[in-house]
């Protein structure tokens, strides 16, 4: 299999540099597959696993929000969040759900509130994903 650039970015620090396989990243319009060739295309992310496979071995980073952009040169996920699944517990899952509950009761508008909800329900989607 052809290999491609792939960088994932989050503010506090760079999570992958390097040539990949394959990327699946968890896209707001669905979850889409990208391989060397690719058509240029970006997406905005929705909080889940952008996994990643680099032949003899595959990652799974968490990510929550930003955008993933494919291009001739590769792909780029620049994430507000992002952190690798081996880093994850249940104990810091629901503290984020308990804090996006927090947004929901304090929500001044429906948009607000609609958001917090999602929050919510992809938090939950991501617990059950990992098996936690």
């Amino acid at each position: 299999m052809a290999a491609f650039h792939f960088e994932l970015v989050s503010p506090e620090r760079l999570l992958f540099s390097g040539d990949v396989e394959a990327v699946a990243v968890p896209g707001t319009e669905g979850q889409f597959t990208v391989m060397k060739g690719h058509a240029a295309t970006m997406s905005t992310l929705k909080p889940g696993i952008v996994e990643v496979d680099r032949g003899s071995s595959k990652q799974r980073l968490f990510v929550r929000g930003g955008f993933a952009d494919v291009s001739s040169t590769g792909l780029t996920i620049l994430a507000e969040q992002a952190i690798p699944v081996e880093e994850l517990d249940l104990a810091r899952i629901e503290r984020e759900i308990k804090n996006a509950q927090e947004d929901v009761a304090d929500a001044t508008g429906d948009d607000a509130r609609r958001m917090a909800v999602e929050k919510i329900a992809q938090l939950q989607e991501v617990k059950a994903a990992l098996g936690l």
